[in-house]
C-alpha cells in the first residue's frame, strides 16, 4: 500500500465533502455573500456539485491505486490517522446539519392567520 497516494486521495474526498456541505447548508449565505442573482446561484450550486463530485471521484480512484500499488520506502513515515479522523468529522457533521435542517421549520413558512386578523390581497 502506497500511503502518500492513499493521503492524497484521502485528502481529495475531505475536499469533496467541504464543498458538498458548503453548497448544500450555506448556499444562501454564498449567494449572499458574492450579491448573486438567483439564476447565478443557482449555476453557483450546480458547478460546485459537479467539482465536488468530480474531485471525490478522482480521490477515490487514487485513494484505489494507493491500496493496490507495492509500498515505497518514504511511505513508513506518512499518518493517515489523521485524514481518517477530518473525513469522521465532516460526515458527522454532514449528517448533523441534515437532521437541524429537517427539525428547524423553513424560513418562508407562513404564519397562521388569527381569529379576527384580515388578509389583504
Amino acid at each position: 500500500m502506497r500511503k502518500r497516494s492513499v493521503k492524497n486521495g484521502m485528502r481529495l474526498i475531505l475536499i469533496a465533502q467541504i464543498m458538498i456541505v458548503a453548497e448544500s447548508f450555506f448556499h444562501s449565505q454564498v449567494t449572499d455573500f458574492f450579491s448573486l442573482s438567483a439564476s447565478a446561484g443557482s449555476r453557483i450550486y450546480q458547478n460546485g456539485m459537479f467539482l465536488a463530485a468530480a474531485i471525490g471521484g478522482y480521490g477515490v480512484v487514487v485513494t484505489v491505486f494507493g491500496f493496490i500499488l507495492s509500498p515505497r520506502k518514504n511511505d513508513a513515515d506518512v499518518r493517515l490517522f489523521p485524514v481518517i479522523i477530518c473525513i469522521s468529522g465532516m460526515i458527522f457533521l454532514f449528517f448533523y446539519l441534515l437532521s437541524d435542517a429537517m427539525d428547524s421549520p423553513a424560513r418562508y413558512e407562513q404564519r397562521r392567520v388569527l381569529p379576527g386578523e384580515t388578509i389583504t390581497i
